[in-house]
């Protein structure tokens, strides 16, 4: 009788592991998603480019780069003490952001092939250093748009994620 007791303590016992997660919880993983992405309507051969990555998984992941179709070459750039830079890629804290903004950390879109006009998307691939890329249709907004709470973050035009599609929600399909 005690070994029966015994037996099926056991197997509940690993029932109720293997129900609590671990390498296949995502827990050890990026998860990421894009949001408040807009591009002000360019004025010269050159845009800004500014958007939220939100990181939900339990692992940091690095942004490695970024392309469009609209321009030779996109560049990750950081802000320091009021001095742009440019840089290889940009952290993306686990459980956190990496906030793209006017004034601080941004992409830049050099040799456009053409120019985007106000209300029009930009299709943007983000490539990642653990995640798969994500597409991000970016809206062109105003020269002198400013997000409704002075940063990207807030309510401002587009919200994208890697997970769903859907113009209602503001979701784009991305990996």
């Amino acid at each position: 009788m005690r070994h029966r007791a015994a037996t099926a303590l056991a197997v509940a016992g690993a029932l109720a592991l293997a129900g609590c997660g671990g390498s296949g919880s995502g827990e050890d993983a990026p998860d990421l998603s894009v949001g408040s992405a807009y591009m002000p309507q360019p004025v010269s051969d050159l845009a800004a480019g500014f958007l939220t990555i939100t990181n939900e998984g339990g692992a940091a992941d690095r942004l490695t780069s970024v392309s469009s179709d609209i321009a030779d070459r996109v560049t990750v750039h950081e802000t320091v003490d009021g001095s742009m830079r440019e840089v290889d890629g940009l952290d993306i804290p686990a459980r956190g952001s990496l906030v793209l903004e006017s004034g601080g950390n941004h992409l830049m879109f050099e040799q456009l092939k053409r120019r985007p006009r106000e209300g029009q998307k930009v299709s943007v691939e983000l490539r990642f250093d653990r995640s798969d890329p994500v597409t991000v249709e970016v809206p062109v907004e105003a020269a002198t748009y400013t997000p409704k709470t002075g940063r990207t973050t807030g309510q401002g035009a587009g919200h994208e994620t890697g997970h769903e599609t859907g113009h209602e929600t503001g979701h784009e399909t991305g990996h």
